[in-house]
């Protein structure tokens, strides 16, 4: 009797919850995997989603629709309107910004993903150079899904540390943090190529300047640690040393990569304010070009301290820059908060101190193994 009881509960409850659960059915229903943002006419928001849609037999096809409207939530009710099936937003893995829109403040666009639910907080972020409108609707030959394309392409490159990391969590950690701005990676259509351009900088919300894509190596090397990677560098006239080449040359290529790193903070002068940075890097050389004189530990040593140079001069540069456009990308002013008492930081404050606080970069580098040289 009482197996009977235990067993009527449990199909009761089963019942109850099966009626309180919606279902979503994988052919009712268009699962969004990208969603691309740029300003309206009339300060409206022009949405343009990447959509995909299942048939019962299972084969898919790729919606992309452009609405414009005063919310979000509008613009998903207004594609909705033009599609048979509900839309559903729990796949999606990217969120484009144009570049007009990000110039104002993406705040708006930030807290609206935070606050559903349904959106995951790893979702990567980026910045579109020009309108994600005519980059997402363009008919590439052999792009089938652009959204999926967009998103196994900044994957791959955050996952071999060429592009920075910017899932929505981070960006809104940054976004959040009193002494840190926050860094996007820049995409673009190349003809029919879509290529990870560079790395924007904001100030506040507001995106203020770009770098290179080249230099995400720099921005990545002193925000973060380096664990695996490829990069190549160019040693010019001034860096080369003179005893190690076989013969004249205006500029060496080197490529290394198994690239481990490690950076130390330290303030110094609260004051001014003023920091030591010390950038640790191991790496393997797999290539020089043209030829050096390698055949003892001396020219392999020279070679070191050439790099070390070059690295610094290039961190130097990035910071700089960053300075100037008052876009603390690297957090230096977390640091400065958590070390200075009573500081009373703001974003303001900080912001005029980091225009003009000093950095001495030191970076020490180690070659693992000479690797082919060419």
């Amino acid at each position: 009797m009482n197996k009977l009881k235990v067993t009527l509960v449990v199909l009761l409850s089963l019942f109850f919850l099966y009626g309180c659960v919606q279902t979503n059915i994988l052919d009712k229903v268009g699962l969004t995997t990208l969603v691309g943002y740029d300003k309206g006419s009339e300060h409206k928001i022009e949405t343009t989603a990447v959509i995909r849609e299942v048939n019962p037999e299972f084969q898919s096809k790729v919606e992309v629709i452009t609405t414009e409207n005063d919310t979000s939530k509008g613009n998903r009710m207004e594609a909705n309107r033009r599609l048979s099936k509900k839309i559903m937003v729990g796949q999606m893995r990217v969120v484009l910004l144009g570049e007009e829109l990000a110039k104002e403040d993406i705040r708006y666009y930030l807290d609206t993903n935070l606050e559903n639910a349904d959106v995951s907080n790893s979702i990567y972020m980026a910045v579109v150079e020009g309108r994600t409108a005519p980059f997402l609707t363009y008919e590439y030959k052999d792009i089938d899904d652009i959204g999926q394309h967009i998103y196994k392409l900044i994957e791959q490159n955050v996952r071999q540390e060429f592009m920075i990391n910017a899932t929505l969590h981070q960006i809104a950690h940054d976004y959040y943090s009193i002494g840190k701005d926050l860094a996007m990676p820049i995409i673009k259509r190349d003809q029919e190529f879509v290529e990870l351009s560079g790395v924007a900088l904001f100030k506040g919300g507001k995106m203020v300047s770009k770098l290179p894509a080249k230099d995400s190596f720099y921005v990545k090397i002193v925000r973060d640690t380096f664990k695996v990677g490829l990069y190549e560098t160019i040693l010019d006239n001034d860096d080369i040393p003179s005893k190690i080449l076989q013969k004249p040359t205006d500029k060496i290529t080197i490529a290394f990569d198994a690239i481990h790193s490690n950076r130390e903070l330290t303030l110094v002068d609260a004051k001014k304010p003023e920091f030591d940075l010390d950038i640790n890097i191991r790496s393997r050389v797999l290539e020089v070009f043209p030829d050096i004189n390698q055949g003892d530990r001396k020219s392999v040593a020279e070679l070191e301290k050439a790099i070390e140079k070059k690295i610094s001069k290039e961190i130097a540069r990035v910071i700089a820059h960053s300075q100037e456009v008052e876009s603390d990308i690297f957090g230096f002013g977390e640091k400065y908060r958590s070390i200075v008492r009573h500081s009373n930081l703001t974003r303001e404050k900080w912001h005029k101190l980091y225009k003009d606080m000093k950095v001495n970069v030191n970076v020490k580098f180690v070659i693992l193994r000479d690797g082919v040289f060419e």
